[in-house]
């Protein structure tokens, strides 16, 4: 179970009594998530979501998250904004973490994305992206392209403990990328930048929740639908491409944003560098999280198989992706 920070139930009460929510009845640690700890919190007013922002989350970020995910409340979008106590404040702090109470969205997350769930969830993505055009928070992209060489140098040579010539073929990629990443004419705005099946919650083919936009940032749009492809469209492995569901995202996704002929040309670099983003971050948490941690480490090499779909000629130069 992912939870770090434990929380007495007297703790919690007294927390509470912050907000006009009712009085404690039950909580329960939520194993989902990686980042934080989080409680599923009853009280006798309803059902709340309490978040503890563990160490990686800077709490310097807190306040940009909070804002935008306002803004997206106002705009209509489900996504579960944090619930200001009797003072107005949204940000508390408890057990020596910074916390908040989060509304509770209904759904759950999928494993097993459908074509027409994809389509509703990329939809979605670009409704999202249509709601921040005038949102004037800004956050710089902490895991954006030009972090992805210096995380590669600090992973080192121990890449190759994961698969041999890993080390080769990562540098080859990120530096092939390095020259193409940031082209004119393409869109920037406030993204999510972590839209996996596990950040969108559903009943049947309908969108119930937008969640997790603790990697929210100031990036490329297309780079968020992207991110999105390369986390929806192949199963957990990284080995098996479901090309329809893919389709479908970008179907959605074109209600809102019609992709030009230039956004298609550079959609296929975008995804590699989603690929790289995700394969790097998984190769330092493999190489660094202790075998007792909490946490159940991710295997890097899922999302470097997907550049076979991506870029058939740089898996065509890279031995670990034969």
């Amino acid at each position: 179970m992912a939870v770090y920070t434990h929380v007495s139930a007297e703790a919690l009460a007294a927390f509470l009594s912050r907000y006009d929510v009712g009085d404690l009845v039950s909580a329960k640690g939520i194993a989902e998530g990686v980042e934080n700890s989080n409680y599923l919190v009853d009280t006798t007013k309803g059902r709340f979501i309490l978040t503890l922002y563990e160490k990686r989350v800077d709490a310097g970020d807190l306040p940009f998250f909070m804002a935008l995910l306002d803004h997206l409340a106002d705009k209509g979008l489900p996504v579960p904004p944090a619930i200001k106590d009797r003072r107005g404040v949204e940000i508390q702090e408890l057990e020596g973490r910074p916390a908040c109470l989060i509304k509770f969205l209904p759904g759950v997350s999928l494993s097993h994305p459908t074509v027409s769930q994809a389509l509703a969830a990329g939809d979605a993505l670009g409704r999202l992206h249509r709601a921040v055009g005038d949102f004037i928070g800004f956050r710089e992209n902490s895991m954006g392209q030009p972090t992805w060489q210096a995380l590669y140098e600090r992973c080192g040579s121990s890449l190759d403990m994961i698969a041999p010539g890993l080390h080769r073929d990562l540098g080859f990629a990120i530096g092939d990328l390095a020259a193409t990443w940031d082209r004119d004419g393409l869109d920037r705005c406030a993204i999510h930048a972590d839209l996996f099946p596990d950040n969108v919650l559903m009943l049947g083919d309908q969108v119930t929740g937008l969640i997790d936009f603790y990697f929210a940032c100031h990036d490329i749009r297309l780079y968020d639908l992207a991110v999105m492809h390369a986390a929806w469209a192949f199963d957990a492995t990284g080995a098996h491409h479901d090309a329809a569901v893919g389709t479908a995202l970008i179907a959605g996704y074109a209600r809102h944003f019609a992709l030009t002929d230039e956004d298609r040309a550079g959609f296929n670099d975008l995804a590699v560098g989603a690929c790289i983003r995700f394969t790097l971050s998984r190769a330092w948490d493999w190489l660094n999280t202790p075998a007792d941690a909490l946490v159940t480490r991710k295997d890097p090499l899922a999302f470097w198989r997907r550049v076979r779909v991506y870029d058939p000629d740089l898996a065509r130069r890279s031995p670990t992706l034969q």
